[in-house]
């Protein structure tokens, strides 16, 4: 079998009770933190309202729940508008072997889907989430090129593929049908590059709106009989002949399936950007515990930087002052500025007037960087050293804050939810906070899925 017939087969074959017990665990933390992130970006998330009154205006059958809006849509529509929450802070979950964010397309879909089918057990929800995620995971796994050499951006585009192998476990499609979804996906999974060429674009935040809405329509027409292509994702026109010119390891797609779940490897996010920027937020707040710093007394910040890391540095003056909320996510030195200045990195240093702060601009501005010869294994590693009048100090970071080898408590998580919740456009109330965090821990014994969108 090729690996779409085998990714296939995996998908319709797997049950809850051949998971792992790590991956579930890491699943449920999966959820809670998607479901924060989203519900702060009802309000923070630059263009998200007009995904909420786009998905309204088509006038669906309400079945599926708008997240942080109290509003309901078609589950394609819900999906649609909650892809578009997902990524708008960039503070949802990451995987460090791969550049892709598994659950910022999968949770919206599958969430919408459960929903709407109004029969799905905490069992059911695990199974398809952990499913997709892993896909997107072992997809990115498979890369041997950066496709931003090609022009495109590659992680909603795979991230639809996890979209769609969880709504078709929840709709139960056979083997044939998922590999007719995967094609279907094919067709409406894109993304171009060029969004890291324009500082205003909005792309960056929402991106994850389409993909998971693809994951629902594909699933939807393959559950009705739609016939797709044979090989979707080896295909000598398929996925990665598309987006990296054939230059993948196809081996790496299916190696230990069903045995390892790379999803239980995500990294839980302690700050609110780029997970590239993570290991200089980390170094400086080692840095600042460490050392008496006089942010004053900076000559010069010089840091090196993962070749994928050159779109967190360049064009420099863009960088060094951007002028949105994700543009500044995305940059290396406003994110080293913020946090010398303010010791710590919040949602509100991305505030529009936190974007303006001399003193933090000032210091961006001595942001220098050199790209690695080779001794950074990943694009999630960095080393810094801060030049002032009198010292150089110097920091490597190996696993940012959150890695599976460096993880945040299960209560960090509990309490960023709750911060994150503070910030939903419709309020929710405490007890329905404190009670959607129980359901999620314990979601093997939930009943319907809903029981958690109904208390939000």
């Amino acid at each position: 079998m090729n690996e779409s017939q085998i990714l296939a087969n995996h998908i319709a074959n797997t049950c809850y009770e051949d998971l792992h017990d790590n991956a579930i665990q890491v699943a449920k933390k999966s959820l809670l933190d998607a479901l924060g992130v989203m519900l702060a970006a009802s309000t923070l998330g630059e263009g998200c309202k007009q995904f909420l009154d786009v998905a309204l205006a088509e006038g669906s059958k309400p079945e599926s729940t708008i997240l942080g809006f109290g509003a309901k849509a078609s589950a394609m529509m819900a999906a649609f508008a909650n892809g578009s929450l997902a990524h708008a802070l960039d503070f949802e979950d990451a995987y460090d072997g791969a550049p892709v964010h598994p659950n910022a397309a999968t949770i919206p879909a599958a969430l919408a889907v459960a929903e709407a089918l109004g029969t799905i057990s905490g069992k059911q929800f695990l199974t398809a989430i952990i499913l997709g995620s892993d896909i997107v995971c072992r997809l990115g796994l498979a890369l041997r090129v950066n496709p931003l050499e090609y022009g495109w951006y590659i992680p909603p585009i795979l991230g639809a593929f996890g979209a769609t192998a969880a709504v078709a476990k929840l709709l139960n499609l056979t083997a044939a049908q998922i590999v007719n979804a995967f094609s279907l996906t094919l067709c409406q999974a894109t993304c171009s590059a060029e969004l890291t060429s324009s500082p205003r674009s909005m792309v960056r935040s929402i991106r994850d709106a389409f993909a998971a809405k693809a994951g629902v329509l594909s699933t939807q027409l393959a559950k009705q009989g739609i016939v797709g292509f044979e090989q979707p994702i080896e295909g000598k026109a398929g996925l990665f002949s598309l987006y990296t010119h054939g230059n993948y390891d196809a081996a790496k797609i299916t190696m230990g399936l069903g045995n390892i779940f790379e999803s239980a490897k995500v990294s839980f996010k302690p700050w609110p950007s780029c997970r590239g920027t993570h290991a200089y937020i980390d170094a400086v707040l080692q840095i600042l515990n460490e050392y008496s710093l006089d942010c004053n007394s900076i000559q010069e910040i010089l840091v090196t930087i993962h070749p994928v890391n050159k779109m967190l540095c360049e064009p420099a003056e863009n960088k060094q002052r951007p002028v949105t909320a994700i543009d500044a996510k995305f940059s290396i030195p406003f994110v080293i500025a913020t946090t010398l200045v303010n010791r710590r990195v919040m949602l509100d240093q991305f505030f529009p007037d936190a974007l303006e702060n001399s003193h933090v601009l000032e210091l961006a501005r001595r942001v220098k960087y050199q790209i690695d010869s080779g001794e950074l294994e990943n694009s999630t590693q960095g080393y810094m050293e801060i030049v002032t009048h009198d010292q150089v100090i110097s920091k490597r970071v190996e696993f940012p804050l959150g890695h599976p080898a460096k993880p945040i408590s299960q209560n960090a998580l509990i309490e960023k939810f709750r911060n994150c919740c503070q910030y939903s456009a419709r309020k929710i109330a405490e007890r329905n906070r404190d009670e959607v965090v129980d359901l999620i821990l314990d979601l093997e014994h939930v009943e319907n899925i809903g029981e958690i969108t109904a208390r939000l």
